[in-house]
């Protein structure tokens, strides 16, 4: 499988362990990435349309407590296994830069 856009995978990451609607997925991807990495509205809502199509993610219930009058996005099966994917695919490319001595931790 192809890699896939950083912000498809932020989003991913976003809901691996919790439905969120989008403004709580721009905090989440703020909070692990920086400030930098947070998508604009515009953007962050193409991107779960497409998402969507794609079945990678889906509607669901607000959790509770939470404001049912959002709209909450979760990963689908397909979703989660594109994301673990994606990671394995990524943790491969940071294992190479280590033992090219990109990174610390690398062969000596």
């Amino acid at each position: 499988m192809p890699g896939m856009t950083p912000l498809t995978f932020e989003i991913l990451l976003a809901l691996a362990d919790a439905s969120r609607h989008g403004y709580g997925i721009i905090k989440e991807i703020e909070h692990r990435s920086g400030p930098e990495a947070a998508p604009s509205t515009g953007a962050l809502y193409l991107a779960l349309q497409r998402m969507q199509g794609d079945e990678l993610i889906r509607e669901a219930e607000a959790p509770p407590g939470e404001d049912a009058r959002r709209k909450y996005y979760r990963l689908t099966p397909k979703g989660r296994d594109h994301a673990e994917a994606e990671s394995m695919r990524l943790a491969a490319l940071v294992a190479s830069a280590r033992e090219k001595k990109l990174l610390a931790g690398g062969a000596s």
